[in-house]
Order: C-alpha cells, then structure tokens, then sequence
C-alpha cells in the first residue's frame, strides 16, 4: 500500500461523536494534533486532542493556572495565542478537569473526535454543545 492509500484510509476513519466523518474545526488559528484544523486523533496524540472548543477567558485562564498557557503567542512555532471567541481543539483531559472546576467551554459536538466518548459521556458533551440542541 503507497502512502497516500495509507493517508487515505487513515483519514476516512476520523469520526465525530456521532459515528460521521469529523469536519474541521478551525483553520484561523490552524488547530489540531496534527494542525490540519480537525480534531483528528492518532496513536502518537498522547494528549488526546479530540474536543473542538469555543475559547473563553475563563477557561484560557484555567488552562494557564493549570500549568497550559494558551492564550501568549508563540512566533517561533507559529501559535499566535488564543482569545475568547476562537475555536481549538484541546485535550480531552484538560477539558474534563475544566469541566470538574466548572469552566469548561462550550463544545461543537460534530466537530469533536469519538475518542472523547472514551472519557465524556455523551450526556455530558450535550450540555455544552453549540451545534445540537
């Protein structure tokens, strides 16, 4: 099998919570493990970064207490930091421990990787959802 078969099969497998194929996230900024702007996941993505989130300050604020400053830009690697209002693809984990904290951001349910049900039922996803009423 050539590398763009492999590609291919790979990329077909990434599926949103729903069992459908996982649309991106957010371009502007570039997110996701792989920075394709998908919430896509792979074996090598130990932090699991599957939630497609809408920033808050709240939850930026958490994150940098929390030892992840998101919000300070990054030239040199091309991370121009987040604000309020902009959507990322976090790790799973972070958003649960916001979600215990009380801050966890809102979710776009379609665009967040099955792998979270792994760690958030979905009952939970659908509190925070802004897509799925």
């Amino acid at each position: 099998m050539n590398l763009l078969n492999k590609f291919y099969n790979y990329a077909m497998k990434q599926l949103n919570v729903f069992g459908e194929q996982l649309p991106i996230c957010c371009e502007d900024p570039m997110t996701g493990f792989t920075r394709s702007g998908s919430c896509e996941t792979m074996d090598q993505d130990h932090g699991i970064h599957t939630v497609c989130a809408h920033m808050t300050d709240e939850f930026l604020a958490f994150s940098k207490a929390q030892g992840n400053d998101l919000s300070t830009p990054i030239p040199e690697y091309g991370f121009p930091g987040l604000k309020e209002g902009d959507d990322w693809c976090l790790c799973a984990p972070r958003w649960v421990e916001a979600y215990e904290a009380n801050c966890a951001p809102k979710i776009y349910l379609t665009k967040t990787h099955e792998k979270t049900l792994e760690l958030v039922p979905m009952k939970i996803l659908r509190e925070y959802a802004l897509d799925i009423n």
